[in-house]
This record gives structure tokens, C-alpha cells and sequence, in this order.
């Protein structure tokens, strides 16, 4: 499982290392920058990470930065945003920016620590979805033509009566074939294929 990074940034040095300091106090891989723009300048590589950012900086302010994340990396980079200026409707527009928590200063240190375990657990989840995605995406290409026939018709839930009348095959054929597309993809049930199915299409 990769190790997820977070990302602080801000330009109150005190706040920057204090959060730098927690987080890493709790094993977790942490880096600051202390701006926006220093953080888009060295825009790190990693495909997934999560971010902490100050609201209000100098030269861009965090909004900005924010939608230029959402543009780049979308869902894989979760932001946390901390501001000493709460103001509700700002709030609710960068949720719907992808923000995914909104911390007041000051913050309880536990509260901090909580976000950025929800940020990294959902990634991780992402992960695995992820992997599980390519691997179905694998096993459907090793599918012949008529293979590929039949596992459309399953994951569209008809029987294999249904399904012979459709390929004009009868239906024994259409067990045989059934028996194959489970093997290739090492399903061990018609609902573990229909997921497949689904993650595959979302690709």
C-alpha cells in the first residue's frame, strides 16, 4: 500500500512546522511550503497525497489554489482548509470546489489529525478500488469475442435460455461458455462477476 504524503501549506512558519511536527509525530510522510505559488512551482509528482492550506496567503490566496487543484488532480488530492476567517458561504463554495473538511483557527490539534486520517483512509480505499479495477480490466481482455458476449449478458442479469436466444447457441453451449468466462475472471460467483463488470466500466 503506498505511503500517502500531505502537503502543509501556509505562510505563518509557527503554524507550518507546529502541523508538520504533529503530523509527522504521528508517523505520517509531511512537507510544508510556504506558499501557494512555491507549492505550484515544485508541484509534487505524487499521484495521490493529500493537502492542508491556509485560506488567506499572499500573491494567491487559498481559493485559488484550490481550484487549480481540483483542475489538476481532481478527487486524488483531498483538500483540508484552516482559516482564522470562517465565513459560511466561502465555506460552501469550496466544498463544492472538492474541499472535503473547513478548520477554524484554533484548532484542536486532534481535529487536524482526524481529517487527514479520513483523507488517508479514503485514498486508500481509492487504491485498492483502483488496483481491483485494472486487474478486472486484465481478466476481460483475455475474453475471445464470444466470451465478451456472454459476460456483457450476465452483468446484464439474463438467463443462459435468454442469452442462447440472443447468440443463437444453444444453451448448453451458453454453460460452457459461462464456465470459461468465470474462469478467466477468477469469479467465484455471478455477483462477484457483475461487480467486475461495473468496475470495468467505469474505466
Amino acid at each position: 500500500m503506498t505511503q500517502h504524503s500531505v502537503f502543509v501549506i501556509g505562510d505563518d512558519q509557527a503554524l507550518r512546522d507546529s502541523l508538520l511536527m504533529l503530523l509527522r509525530g504521528e508517523g505520517i510522510r509531511a512537507r510544508g511550503f510556504p506558499s501557494a505559488t512555491a507549492f505550484l512551482d515544485a508541484l509534487p509528482e505524487e499521484k495521490t497525497a493529500c493537502v492542508i492550506t491556509d485560506l488567506r496567503m499572499p500573491q494567491m490566496e487559498g481559493a485559488e489554489l484550490i481550484r487549480h487543484l481540483s483542475r489538476l488532480r481532481g478527487e486524488t488530492w483531498p483538500v483540508i482548509v484552516i482559516t482564522g476567517h470562517a465565513e459560511v458561504p466561502l465555506a460552501v463554495q469550496l466544498m463544492k470546489a472538492g474541499v472535503v473538511d473547513f478548520i477554524e483557527k484554533p484548532f484542536d490539534p486532534n481535529r487536524i489529525l482526524e481529517a487527514v486520517r479520513g483523507c488517508l483512509s479514503a485514498l486508500e480505499r481509492q487504491e485498492v478500488e483502483s488496483e481491483a479495477r485494472e486487474e478486472a480490466t486484465s481478466r476481460l481482455a483475455s475474453l475471445t469475442p464470444r466470451e465478451r458476449q456472454v459476460f456483457e449478458a450476465l452483468i446484464d442479469g439474463k438467463s443462459n435460455k435468454e442469452i442462447a436466444i440472443s447468440l443463437s447457441i444453444s444453451p448448453r453451449t451458453v454453460e460452457i461458455f459461462r464456465a470459461k468466462v468465470m474462469q478467466k475472471m477468477q469469479a467465484t460467483s455471478l455477483s462477484m462477476l457483475v461487480r467486475m463488470g461495473l468496475r470495468c466500466a467505469e474505466v
